[in-house]
């Protein structure tokens, strides 16, 4: 096992067939460490979400490597690739979230995936990661009487309660104000350092980048600088 959570080396990617053949990310080389919050940035169409569809097994690798939590995702099939994204925890921009099911409800199905457990234990961790993001008072409403900040919370919550050793972020204090938004960051750096958790997150919200341990620009599907925090 190595200190690396991710381990990207000479990726490339492609989208469309033929003469409409266009590559997304080129050469890209990338490392991870277990426990840290590494922001990706860039303006739109850079390949950030690519990138991060990519290492999170959303889609499979076409030209170079990718070491995912020490397993090789370039020669894998869809059988290794959801195995291990039941490893993983997914925040979208869009919430996708059930509209017939209460935040509780919703947020139970992150555990599900991973199979059946303790009734009262999951209980207990969903109500303590939707109160942990400000949602104590709202833990039995529908999805309709919540509001947009309050349906990413859900979401949010949705990715963390099963305890994922990464997590992928796309956009994910994009709909919350600044408090809820440096709330949820915060909630990730709190999880690196007690569980070991690793966060890979896109965004283009100046106010969080204080908080990363690495901030990646991409630019053209090419990483054009890569800082750490300051120790």
């Amino acid at each position: 096992m190595t200190d690396a959570a991710i381990s990207v080396s000479g990726l490339d990617h492609f989208f469309g067939e033929g003469e409409a053949r266009k590559q997304a990310l080129f050469e890209v080389n990338l490392e991870v460490a277990r426990g840290s919050l590494t922001i990706l940035m860039g303006p739109s169409g850079s390949g950030k979400t690519t990138l991060l569809t990519l290492m999170g097994c959303l889609r499979a690798v076409q030209a170079g490597s990718i070491r995912l939590l020490d397993r090789e995702l370039s020669s894998s099939d869809e059988s290794l690739r959801i195995d291990m994204r039941r490893r993983l925890g997914f925040i979208f921009q869009a919430h996708n979230l059930h509209d017939s099911l209460t935040a509780r409800q919703n947020v139970m199905m992150g555990l599900q995936v991973h199979g059946r457990g303790d009734p009262t234990r999951q209980a207990l961790a969903v109500d303590h990661v939707l109160q942990r993001l400000g949602l104590g008072e709202r833990l039995d409403y529908l999805p309709a009487n919540l509001s947009g900040g309050q349906k990413q919370r859900v979401a949010i919550a949705r990715a963390l309660v099963s305890n994922p050793d990464i997590i992928f972020a796309d956009e994910p204090t994009a709909a919350l104000d600044a408090v809820s938004g440096l709330a949820a960051v915060q909630l990730f750096k709190d999880l690196g350092r007690a569980r070991g958790t690793t966060t890979v997150m896109v965004t283009h919200d100046p106010r969080i980048l204080d908080l990363a341990d690495r901030v990646v620009t991409l630019e053209d599907g090419r990483i054009v600088n890569s800082r750490h925090a300051p120790v």
